[in-house]
């Protein structure tokens, strides 16, 4: 059971911890970008250093106030937001943002979990390498929040989740204990793996506090062009001939229907297109190539290919920088232009390749028999099998008016998904929002395995309670 802040509580931490990690409980602690879930909170805190995080967590384990770990606060699934129970304290990383150490000749970069993405790709640049995670809200998204949600974004299909782009931690467990684990080492096969463990734990295993994370050469020369396809059969059968033509070049490869690039100019934003008429299936493509390779070239090869073959209809290769960016744009576009519109239900959801194709065309079939005028926006990491599978009223209408049918929704679209062997949350983590689907669609085993781990390393239950085990 637990308890909430008390003023003999914040009164003992006023006389451990400095002036500075004292925060208002300013409105942004207490939202989510959504606006479906508000937050509590007992007391906000941000700590300047791991021992203060330590400090923080010994004396709430010692107290069994719940803590939640906060990031940069743009999380989709209500991960970082109380929504009930014993008003707790909301652990802010955004003071403990340094970068530690760049070592560039052996590819690591050493951040503190309150670094933005940004920040990290800046430093990474300016060391002349690469740190690829990256999507539309790296300018506010912290490290130890992607690391938490074990967030995914445009390159995953060449670089992986932010579980593969780690190498060592250092965190602070639920009693206080400092793990020092922030190697960076290839190769480290001594026992369990803790950083594992931590890294997609959504902060109800302990706190992440800084990260050794793995760079990349730049790539000397990058080619871009997004290709209409017929069919999103033909986008498989595209993406597997740009892996057997361009190897582990390919970086991105991004579905995109043109319900989405319609919504762009519905929503009324002002994007250059490159096709007269949307069509109805497009990808978008980048390479990345060493030096001493054409990229355009070997881009050109594909695309001329895919166009005898069948697989492409049209499509346009990016000359310039300036063009690519206008690609790019339209891509990390869509999310904006879903959100102007107000979807019904949105599905972040993962299917093996080649159930892809056939998921996409059961749900058409499965919302047209739910409801004829909802509109589906499937676009998303075509490459790594990731798709957005949103839903949207007819035009002029409002989501508001399909609020009975969510529920209903959202069973038929993950039901479906289960059966083609895919997962209901690809890259956003279980949160708060997804307790019931893990519920319902966990492993037995897996469930129990979880729940024991999370007894034996958080027995009182205060790390982000609510967080994807239900709070008992």
């Amino acid at each position: 059971m637990l308890n909430p802040v008390t003023d003999a509580f914040e009164a003992e931490l006023r006389r451990e911890l400095s002036d500075a990690a004292f925060r208002d409980i300013a409105p942004h602690y207490l939202e989510e970008p959504r606006g479906k879930y508000p937050g509590q909170a007992g007391l906000v805190l941000a700590p300047g250093s791991v021992e203060e995080v330590s400090v923080i967590l010994k004396a709430a384990n010692a107290a069994r106030v719940g803590v939640v770990p906060y990031g940069g606060g743009t999380g989709l699934v209500a991960g970082q937001v109380a929504t009930h129970g014993p008003a707790p304290v909301i652990l802010s990383l955004e003071r403990m943002r340094a970068i530690r150490d760049v070592h560039a000749a052996e590819n690591v970069l050493v951040a503190e979990a309150g670094a933005t993405l940004a920040e990290v790709q800046a430093t990474a640049e300016e060391a002349g390498r690469l740190f690829p995670l990256s999507y539309a809200s790296e300018g506010t998204a912290r490290i130890g929040g992607a690391l938490a949600v074990n967030s995914g974004g445009l390159a995953v299909l060449r670089y992986g989740t932010a579980r593969d782009l780690c190498l060592g931690l250092e965190a602070v467990l639920p009693d206080g204990q400092i793990w020092h684990g922030l190697r960076r080492l290839r190769k480290d096969n001594t026992g369990y793996d803790l950083r594992n463990l931590l890294i997609g734990a959504e902060g109800t295993l302990g706190v992440i506090t800084a990260a050794a994370l793995r760079l990349y050469p730049r790539p000397a020369a990058r080619a871009t062009a997004m290709i209409a396809v017929p069919h999103p059969a033909a986008a498989l059968a595209l993406f597997a001939r740009a892996g057997a033509m361009l190897g582990d070049t390919v970086s991105a490869f991004e579905l995109i229907a043109g319900q989405g690039l319609s919504f762009l100019r519905e929503a009324g934003f002002d994007l250059r297109q490159p096709f007269d008429v949307a069509p109805d299936w497009s990808v978008l493509i980048e390479t990345g190539v060493a030096p001493g390779i054409d990229a355009d070239a070997a881009l050109e090869r594909v695309f001329a290919e895919a166009l005898e073959a069948g697989e492409a209809t049209d499509g346009v290769i990016a000359r310039s920088e300036g063009q690519r960016r206008d690609l790019w744009a339209l891509r990390e576009t869509i999310p904006a232009a879903n959100k102007r519109l107000g979807a019904i239900a949105s599905h972040d959801v993962s299917l093996p390749l080649g159930e892809l194709a056939g998921f996409i065309e059961a749900g058409s079939h499965a919302v047209a028999g739910l409801d004829r005028s909802i509109r589906v926006n499937a676009f998303g990491h075509l490459g790594d099998g990731n798709l957005h599978y949103n839903l949207f009223p007819q035009p002029g209408g409002a989501a508001s008016d399909y609020a009975h049918l969510v529920p209903k929704a959202t069973r038929i679209i993950h039901d479906l998904v289960a059966r083609h062997g895919g997962s209901f949350s690809a890259e956003h983590g279980v949160g708060r929002l997804k307790v019931g689907e893990l519920e319902r669609y966990g492993d037995p085993a897996k469930l129990a395995a979880m729940r024991a781990i999370k007894t034996a390393l958080d027995p009182n239950g205060i790390m982000n309670p609510g967080a994807v085990l239900r709070a008992e």
